[in-house]
């Protein structure tokens, strides 16, 4: 009986089967699905293509090993900041602290040098465990108290600002007196030449930071978690990932980050100022977002972050050899944050 009416039924059925057809792009949903795939291809794109403008208008003198290198020089303190804002940005937060603990971990390296004679080493790490400190503050703040990171970051910002202020008594150390005195602070600016261009151990850092974090977010747990949690955190606490510790754990890194640029920032400048790196923060997400990754996080690549800060870097020196004053160099960076955040908008619909 019930294999008669299985027939009368199957009788009755439609005679339509599934369809398998490949689905037909057009070519902007086929460029749009290619950037989603691979973050950086944008950023690359717009790279190559300032270069071989920059290349046309100013001249050889642009590809220089010299110039090139200056570039590179130029970018590395934005560089180290990005990296922190780039772990920060991918669990769909935002760090508007980084440039103020940059310079509060410098200010500690110097005066505890300085002023209070502690060995340069011991100075250094006093300096890290400030940046530590700081980046556990937002991410206690964020994760305990269910503060939002742009609202947290910014308070934190002036706190820390004003303790740098009140600590170095607005003074700057001067490079003299950290070349006799502690000569390790400066370790970062050592220089070297190679093949007419010139390069500085702070910017060796700069690439093996990028490296060792790529690693790290790819190749490791805590990295796929640091994704999970920004693409989207209720699912990642469903698949077991304890997302606030995720979070926590990224703050603090950043912080310590910051404290290398901190270190990397005395090598480079020589001396310790309680007002420098006031752009830091503006720059690093402007590096963060022209690099690819999505504000919104769970999506991005570190090494974007490189050349988002290298193109920021080659329209700077490119327009300045070019002779375009400052201020169309800024309007020219402002245009390309612009366009980077609306192309993510644009990829966010795939």
């Amino acid at each position: 009986m019930a294999a008669d009416d299985f027939e009368a039924v199957a009788a009755k059925a439609g005679g339509t089967v599934a369809s398998f057809e490949v689905e037909k792009l057009s070519l902007g949903e086929r460029l749009q699905r290619f950037l989603h795939n691979y973050p950086t291809a944008a950023p690359l794109f717009v790279l190559l293509l300032a270069i071989l403008a920059f290349y046309v208008i100013v001249g050889e003198k642009f590809l220089a090993p010299f110039n090139l290198s200056l570039v590179l020089q130029q970018v590395t303190i934005i560089g180290i900041i990005g990296v922190a804002q780039t772990l920060v940005v991918l669990t769909a937060g935002i760090d508007l602290s980084v440039g103020a603990i940059m310079v509060l971990c410098s200010v500690v390296m110097g005066r505890t040098a300085i002023e209070m004679g502690m060995p340069s080493f011991i100075a250094i790490g006093l300096g890290f465990m400030v940046g530590a400190l700081c980046g556990a503050i937002n991410g206690f703040l964020i994760t305990r108290l269910r503060l939002p990171p742009f609202i947290t970051t910014l308070g934190t910002w002036s706190i820390f600002f004003a303790i740098n202020l009140w600590y170095s008594q607005s003074e700057t150390i001067r490079s003299q007196d950290i070349a006799e005195q502690a000569s390790l602070l400066q370790f970062m600016g050592i220089s070297f030449e190679i093949m007419g261009a010139r390069f500085t151990l702070g910017t060796i850092t700069l690439i093996l930071l990028f490296i060792g974090m790529w690693y790290a977010l790819n190749h490791t747990p805590w990295g796929r978690h640091v994704y999970a949690t920004g693409d989207d955190p209720q699912a990642a606490q469903l698949a077991g990932i304890d997302t606030n510790k995720v979070l926590l754990s990224v703050y603090i890194v950043a912080g310590i980050i910051c404290a290398l640029a901190a270190w990397t920032l005395i090598g480079r400048v020589g001396s310790v100022s309680p007002q420098a790196g006031q752009t830091a923060n503006l720059d690093s997400i402007t590096a963060v977002v022209i690099g690819g990754t999505s504000l919104f996080g769970g999506r991005g690549a570190i090494f974007g972050t490189l050349i988002g800060a290298l193109v920021v870097g080659i329209f700077q020196n490119g327009l300045a050899l070019a002779g375009v004053d400052v201020l169309w160099q800024q309007f020219a960076i402002g245009l390309l944050i612009i366009l980077a955040v609306a192309t993510d908008q644009w990829i966010r619909r795939v």
